[in-house]
């Protein structure tokens, strides 16, 4: 089901109408709470909350990396992942559509064609080459995750590894399995968010072609270290995605609709270059925390990536309010922050935090009959919702620790 409408009373969202993928069924829920877990926002247009899009401008944030103007429209690339492994034979099917298109797509600023890998790094933006090595003989224990010292993307078939076959007795695995999520599978050409529907699909599907074009690439045309080209033996592994098409059941979303929010966190609150060795700002409300670099991807305003070094943050409660409706929830991408910060709160343990938070923030308000904004805003009523989610294991004060 996905939601088409919402009836709204007020400051108040009433019910929702989701209506059926298949059947095209449609049916209404209703609840004191609603949470928003869509991934690109769409309640927030159907509710009336107040919501922006795009990159905000300097004026209107402060943020160092802002631009003097603001760019609604300019939003960080979507991919169509995947996952692969290496066998013996020939596994190559046909050409994708629109293959062609796609290997000759150059962007300017990237330093060759999409496809390959040649791409910007995203710290210094200089031309670098990735390696691709199919099951190297090597100790997938040896992998160096200090991103301070090496962000880890230099061979792509180990970037994202997600089964070493060397980690399990032999035979269990033919090969590795590696996923696929790489600056080639970037799809930046058009935005996806407040679009038509019709024109949303067809973006998309542009995205899959893209993914489908970067595999084929790899089995046929991709340069090997023995000066030959493709790995013919490379398999979609869609019993890993649980797809038969192969690819990603949708789309990574890195940027979704964000709500104007009782708090909005900016760049400054978090820059290590802003902030050094104070750390990020800490916040009374908080109910969570995350780290992760401000990790901007290319975007649909022609931007290259934006890449700033960040101190370990905090989840502030007030971000997870909007401004003036009372009861909905964001629970991922659709907090308060910005263009800038989303790019480093749109990582998977910040938004899984956010989720729970977003759940218990609803059971509590439910149970102690009080709302989500007194919650945020009385001292004592917040210690004790602070209490409550340390008590499920929840982080809300990071120790000690530096930024990278």
């Amino acid at each position: 089901y996905k939601p088409v409408s919402a009836d709204v009373d007020g400051d108040r969202v009433r019910s929702v109408t989701l209506r059926h993928r298949d059947s095209r069924e449609e049916i209404v829920v209703t609840g004191r709470y609603i949470i928003e877990a869509t991934e690109l926002g769409d309640l927030l247009p159907m509710t009336g909350t107040e919501y922006v899009t795009g990159f905000e401008s300097q004026r209107d944030t402060g943020e160092p990396s802002a631009p003097a103007e603001a760019q609604p429209t300019n939003s960080q690339a979507v991919s169509i992942c995947f996952a692969i492994d290496h066998v013996d034979g020939n596994q190559v099917g046909d050409k994708p559509r629109n293959y062609d298109k796609w290997r000759a797509y150059t962007p300017s600023f990237w330093g060759g064609p999409l496809i390959g890998f040649a791409a910007p790094h995203p710290r210094t933006l200089e031309t670098t080459v990735r390696s691709f090595t199919p099951n190297p003989d090597d100790d997938p224990t040896l992998v160096d995750a200090d991103q301070r010292r090496n962000p880890g993307d230099g061979n792509l078939w180990t970037f994202r590894r997600i089964a070493a076959r060397r980690n399990f007795v032999p035979g269990a695995y033919a090969s590795d399995i590696c996923l696929v999520n790489w600056p080639m599978l970037d799809y930046f050409e058009h935005p996806i968010i407040d679009v038509p529907e019709d024109v949303y699909n067809e973006r998309i599907r542009d995205a899959e072609d893209l993914a489908h074009s970067v595999f084929y690439w790899l089995q046929t045309e991709a340069p090997r270290e023995d000066g030959g080209q493709g790995f013919p033996g490379l398999r979609l592994r869609g019993d890993i995605t649980g797809t038969s098409h192969g690819l990603a059941m949708a789309p990574y979303i890195r940027e979704s609709r964000r709500i104007k929010a009782v708090t909005t966190v900016v760049e400054q609150d978090l820059s290590y270059e802003v902030r050094g060795e104070a750390g990020a700002v800490i916040y009374r409300d908080s109910v969570g925390i995350g780290m992760y670099r401000i990790d901007l991807h290319p975007s649909t305003g022609g931007d290259n990536y934006i890449d700033v070094a960040s101190c370990p943050f905090e989840i502030p409660l007030g971000a997870l309010l909007p401004q003036r409706v009372t009861n909905l929830i964001p629970a991922g991408k659709t907090i308060g922050t910005t263009h800038i910060t989303n790019g480093c709160y749109r990582l998977h343990p910040v938004e899984w935090n956010i989720g729970e938070v977003a759940g218990m923030l609803a059971a509590y308000c439910l149970n102690e009959g009080v709302t989500p904004h007194q919650v945020q805003a009385d001292d004592a009523v917040l210690a004790e919702f602070q209490s409550r989610l340390y008590a499920e294991g929840i982080e809300t004060r990071w120790p000690d620790v530096r930024g990278y």
